[in-house]
């Protein structure tokens, strides 16, 4: 009996190939969405849950409240871990990560310049439960001038013979390094990236401090500790060591500095929740948000249902007209679980036909994914036994659910009725359920097409958002550093051409990783007869007297840095928002002293306009420029036509220096693009699942067109002998398909409206999400659905009234 249900389904399916093929691949691309989305979404929740404590550990971070404006910062000063470890019995372990990028390392003839180093303490290997494949992590990082490194980073310097033992040298001053350790991999969902760890002993003895950051700290508490309570204990180390430093840093009294018991505040974050629930200032590295996580998840549930509402449509569609072989099967003798069984096992057959193809796609199509994803998801875990097993599980539920409602429908139909040409499924066509399945999936495909359209409105906004400094034309040359007392001397060569108009030497280039703003906290000097002025934490930049003409910032108030004054080794330049956060927009601040920490005292002598020097994503924050101790590297406005010249020129006056370091590149425009790939990935993201939507929905749609187009043959027939038109025939079955789609945009317009304003909400500058947006989303939603209707509609209007009625 089997082996006849699976004959009589096979002819059916070659029977009707171009119907199983659409109903087919609408699920393949169903499941194929929801498989690399299941995997995406795994991976996610997966970070840092790899180190055998992972649910003792905690980072310790700062929440720092000054001026009516709060900052998390992930990274604490040196002396915090071992202070909380020594004071609270209930933390275990601690230990710190000290990140120390650009950095050129040589090893023989082979030099790189390695961004993605980091001194950590002797125990982080065990902690973090870091496997070597070459020496002991227990006993690694002990020594100084030790160094473990990843395999990736030993092949590139020593080949693929043992790394143990050898010999590389470290930075400007060649300092001898001798590897240690060998990692084989750092997991790839860790919320760190480094290849290579020095030892905090290198380090040297530094006086340890509590006010400042810089330090990763990591606390291991024990398991039957509460971190809310330890947390709460906090503030009395704030007490006992930061209002100290504050007092005497900052020179004000004792009073003020215990001020910082409320606002300066430690914190623990989990581990497992750095990832996905961290917005902290200076993460090591950009980091998931778990809001991403239930939009994609939502997507994919939606899409697979999208797919499954397509699949049991298009199933009905099908079987509708399969009502007179139901009959005659009755009348021969079938009976209703017979029936019932060999739709079943139909809907069953197309259902792993289409997973079949769903698990071919996401294999193919993995390492696009993981490209605009930025994962490394690898094609063994995506094919693990286990999701293979809740494949084949999931696939026999779908085929079972989609199956249900034809195969039972039909086995109920009435002999007499079915043979006459009628079946009980006309007399559903114009259910509430198929009209809210429609409604369903186009409210699904119109909030998609919002969000889309939304989502390139604010990238498109960020991109071209005036930043408030030219960045066309402007080539940042890095690593000048290397070139030592010959660092100013190149820049005047530079300027000796006639192409360059203008250069200047800085370690500050806006935007981008490796800016290299540093912070500190500053405020106005308390003036005769005046209460001191807010304390406040700004940016520092250090620039050269060319800074401003090279990058065209606009100076609003006083004058730049310049040569001719020897006392702007003092002096300072403040941005707009610092002047407002200091309290100085009321008088003019030219003239007035500020105080950083350290009681350094600075006069302020100009004032620029606002400009971006992060992310337009990020509010503008207060920033400070100072002349001292500048280098780094050397901005070059330029006015070539034939750039790869200059470029070629300015590389050959560079080794003529002979300098430890090759020369390197980049065009300040292309850091800014850079800035933005997160929100592009976004874009794209929405751009392909909204297709994929409006794909499958007119899939379903096309079903439905047809079923109904069936099931009004005599309708339509009657009404054209009684005169009735081909537009009008169009017009009687598209007009019901498409009201239904005008109020699936309404349903989807106040569901995107409050979806995209909370996406939005991360931006500091946004779009205003406009009333066009909607009326896009709909007129493209009522023109696709019509074309998908008229299709059908068309095919049923030509047909010959005759054929259609001689059934009567």
């Amino acid at each position: 009996m089997l082996r006849n249900y699976f004959k009589i389904a096979w002819r059916n399916l070659m029977k009707s190939k171009i119907f199983s093929f659409i109903n087919v691949v609408g699920l393949a691309v169903g499941l194929t969405c929801c498989i690399l989305i299941a995997a995406f979404v795994t991976d996610e929740l997966s970070y840092d849950r790899y180190p055998a404590q992972a649910e003792q550990i905690y980072r310790v971070e700062l929440h720092l409240t000054e001026n009516e404006s709060v900052t998390d910062f992930s990274n604490v000063d040196g002396a915090v871990g071992p202070g909380i470890k020594e004071a609270f019995p209930e933390v275990q372990n601690v230990t710190r990560l000290l990140p120390r990028g650009d950095v050129f390392m040589r090893y023989e003839d082979k030099q790189f310049k390695e961004k993605t180093i980091a001194f950590v303490d002797s125990n982080f290997l065990e902690i973090f439960s870091l496997p070597l494949s070459e020496g002991d992590r227990k006993t690694a990082l002990r020594e100084p001038g030790s160094i473990v490194v990843t395999r990736a980073f030993a092949q590139k310097y020593f080949g693929n013979g043992p790394a143990l033992g050898k010999a590389i040298l470290f930075g400007k001053s060649e300092e001898v390094r001798k590897v240690t350790g060998v990692i084989e991999k750092i997991p790839g969902n860790t919320h760190f990236h480094f290849d290579a760890f020095l030892s905090t002993a290198d380090l040297g003895q530094r006086q340890p401090t509590w006010s400042n950051v810089g330090f990763y700290t990591y606390i291991v508490l024990d398991k039957n500790a509460d971190p809310a309570k330890l947390e709460a204990k906090f503030p009395q180390l704030v007490a006992k060591h930061v209002v100290p430093e504050i007092q005497r840093d900052m020179g004000v009294s004792l009073a003020e500095a215990q001020k910082s018991v409320n606002t300066f505040r430690f914190f623990l974050l989990p581990l497992t929740d750095i990832h996905l629930h961290s917005a902290s200032k200076f993460e090591l590295a950009a980091n998931g948000n778990i809001n991403s996580v239930y939009i994609f998840s939502i997507l994919a549930v939606f899409i697979l249902l999208l797919a499954i509402v397509n699949f049991t449509n298009l199933s009905t569609a099908s079987a509708a007209g399969r009502a007179k072989e139901i009959g005659i099967r009755k009348v021969m003798g079938s009976v209703k679980a017979q029936l019932i069984n060999q739709f079943l096992l139909e809907s069953i057959l197309l259902t792993f036909l289409a997973l079949l193809l769903a698990v071919l796609a996401s294999s193919l199509l993995l390492p696009y994914f993981n490209q605009l994803a930025g994962k490394e998801i690898l094609l063994p875990s995506l094919l693990s036994v286990r999701n293979l097993v809740l494949m084949l599980v999931f696939g026999l539920g779908v085929g079972v659910l989609a199956g249900a409602y034809p195969a039972f429908l039909l086995s109920l139909s009435k002999i007499t009725a079915v043979l006459k040409g009628g079946s009980t499924l006309q007399a559903s066509r114009r259910s509430a359920l198929r009209s809210g399945l429609v409604v369903f999936q186009f409210a699904i495909s119109g909030t998609l097409i919002i969000a889309t359209t939304v989502a390139y409105q604010q990238l498109h906004f960020m991109q071209n958002k005036t930043v408030g400094y030219d960045k066309d034309q402007v080539l940042v040359i890095q690593d000048s550093y290397m070139l030592g007392q010959n660092e100013k001397v190149f820049k005047q060569q530079l300027l000796g051409d006639s192409r360059v108009i203008q250069a200047s030497v800085s370690g500050n280039v806006p935007v981008g990783l490796g800016s290299g703003t540093e912070g500190t906290q500053i405020y106005a000097k308390r003036e005769q007869g005046n209460e001191q002025r807010a304390e406040i934490q700004t940016g520092v930049y250090r620039v050269d007297e060319d800074y401003l003409a090279t990058l065209g910032i606009q100076l609003k108030a006083g004058r730049f840095l310049s040569k001719e004054f020897l006392s702007d080794t003092a002096a300072a330049i403040i941005n707009e928002t610092a002047v407002r956060e200091l309290g100085l927009g009321k008088t003019s601040p030219i003239g007035k002293k500020i105080v950083r920490s350290g009681q350094r005292e600075f006069t302020i002598v100009g004032v620029v306009k606002d400009f971006h020097y992060t992310s337009t994503r990020q509010k503008i924050a207060p920033l400070v420029m100072l002349s001292m101790r500048n280098s780094g590297a050397i901005l070059v406005k330029v006015k070539a036509t034939d750039v790869a010249e200059l470029v070629a020129s300015f590389k050959q006056q560079w080794a003529a220096f002979n300098p430890p370091a090759p020369f390197t590149y980049t065009f300040l425009d292309d850091r800014f693009e850079s800035l933005y790939e997160s929100e592009q990935k976004t874009s794209q993201l929405f751009t392909i699942f909204a297709v994929i939507s409006i794909v499958i929905a007119c899939l379903g749609l096309f079903g439905l067109a047809a079923f109904t187009a069936e099931s009004r043959t005599k309708e339509i027939g009657v009404r054209k002998v009684l005169g009735a038109s081909v537009p009008n025939i169009i017009l009687l079955l598209s007009g019901d398909f498409l009201k239904l789609v005008l109020i699936a945009i309404v349903i989807a317009s106040p569901l995107a409206w409050f979806a995209m304003n909370r996406w939005l909400e991360d931006f500091a500058y946004r779009v205003e999400i406009s009333w066009w947006v909607f009326a896009l989303a709909g007129v493209l939603a009522v023109v696709i659905a019509f074309v998908t209707v008229s299709f059908q509609s068309v095919k049923a209007a030509l047909t010959n009234p005759v054929k259609s009625l001689k059934a009567e």
